[in-house]
């Protein structure tokens, strides 16, 4: 028998570093050649680490939430044969065995959200692994954090489950949707329902670490509010026409070219009143003081996946249609949702749309998106009264919620742009006057 040690892989160009997110095997545990061991996030994506021998994991070489070197040593492992640490070399002793923290639930903040499949973002081209049959259930031991993935912890806090108490009968004692069925079965009948606690004290604490996309999430939001003045501005817009004009595409071109919702004519008109407000379609190194205004309308998409907010990237909004906005909407916030979008489909936005769907609310004050400068927001259509030509009528209106870069758009410039997307919105048959 010997040591094999798997080291932290170079997983993207001009990447040093990576943060541990999660692992997915501990000390004692079997692995297959190509089975995930743990994984790791990058500033772009998140990206599975598979093992490339068959052995016995001895040793883990961090804990959940550490920030790892390239080429640092990721876990040990005791396999047939002499292995790669040759007797008598030295090598860097890994760390005691660390379990793994639980992963935060997620409140959603922008488009709602389905229930994903995974709940990291891998980068395309991550090796991958067969399919794995559950094991058998695995003890835990006292003070042993349980796996789940970030899907399951928050099912289980709705459903107000401490996930300690939880038998789980995944991989490594990984717990899975259905043992959370079961769990749920076997208290429905001992009367100790949520419910059924609703006046009684509750005195316990829980210490949720902020590690992985949360922590990114954190830092953006963070950077983006310490070096951008915010200025915001909310529009009202009356949507009625525009609602009725998507009404009569989906009736007529739906069922062949797919559904539009509003984002996509929200997006043509960003593109046509861009043309004129060339300084909001940028980016501003704030370093080196250069601002970059661009042709191409690049739309990021905020979207809200099980780990997190995330901003998918629309390419080439000039150059599309309503129907392929409206397709490749639908495409990113998938990919997000699934785990699927790649590293380039999260980077290189100049402006951003964020909407919060049925839950938008009244008015919103959307954080940039460093290092652009501009940001628009949907909130909720409400139909409500309104005055047409000295008549009370029945209107459906929204308003638009936006922020930009205050170092390098004027106050006048924004409300103008605003206004002129409220123009085209209104009067949406100027959306395709060229």
């Amino acid at each position: 028998m010997g040591i094999h040690i798997i080291k932290m892989p170079d997983i993207g160009e001009g990447i040093a570093e990576v943060e541990l997110v999660g692992w997915h095997v501990k000390v004692g545990d079997t692995v297959a050649e190509d089975q995930p061991l743990a994984d790791v996030m990058t500033d772009k994506a998140t990206v599975e680490i598979p093992s490339p021998v068959v052995g016995r994991v001895v040793a883990l070489g961090g804990e959940v939430g550490e920030v790892m070197a390239v080429g640092g040593e990721l876990i040990r492992l005791e396999v047939e044969g002499e292995g790669n640490l040759k007797p008598g070399a030295e090598a860097p002793a890994a760390k005691a065995p660390v379990a793994p923290a639980p992963q935060p639930p997620q409140v959603s903040d922008t488009l709602p959200a389905k229930t994903p499949q995974t709940s990291t973002t891998r980068v395309s081209d991550t090796p991958k692994h067969p399919a794995r049959q559950p094991s058998a259930a695995v003890a835990r031991q006292p003070g042993d954090k349980p796996l789940a993935s970030p899907a399951v912890r928050k099912r289980a806090w709705d459903l107000g489950i401490e996930l300690r108490y939880v038998q789980g009968s995944g991989p490594a004692g990984r717990i899975l949707h259905e043992d959370l069925d079961a769990y749920l079965q076997g208290q429905s009948g001992t009367g100790q329902a949520r419910g059924g606690a609703a006046y009684a004290e509750r005195n316990d604490e829980e210490n949720v670490p902020v590690i992985g996309l949360r922590r990114k999430i954190a830092q953006k939001m963070a950077e983006s509010k310490r070096r951008i003045p915010h200025f915001s501005y909310v529009e009202e817009i009356d949507v009625t026409e525009l609602e009725e004009l998507r009404a009569q595409l989906n009736l007529k071109w739906g069922e062949s070219r797919g559904k539009l919702t509003l984002l996509p004519l929200l997006a043509r008109a960003m593109v046509v009143a861009l043309r004129d407000f060339p300084q909001i379609n940028a980016r501003y190194d704030d370093e080196a003081g250069v601002v970059t205004r661009y042709g191409a309308v690049h739309i990021g998409i905020a979207t809200q996946s099980d780990g997190g907010l995330m901003v998918p990237v629309m390419r080439h909004a000039e150059a599309r249609d309503l129907w392929s906005m409206a397709a490749e909407i639908v495409r990113l916030a998938e990919a997000v949702r699934t785990g699927g979008a790649s590293r380039d489909e999260l980077s290189g936005s100049t402006i951003t749309i964020t909407s919060l769907g049925p839950l938008g609310g009244i008015v919103t004050t959307p954080v940039i998106n460093h290092p652009e400068v501009g940001i628009v927001g949907v909130n909720r259509i409400v139909e409500r009264p309104a005055i047409r030509n000295g008549a009370v009528v029945a209107r459906k209106l929204m308003n638009l919620s936006s922020s930009f870069d205050h170092r390098v758009v004027d106050g006048m410039d924004a409300a103008r742009f605003i206004q002129a997307v409220r123009a085209l919105l209104e009067q949406p048959a100027l959306l395709f006057v060229e």
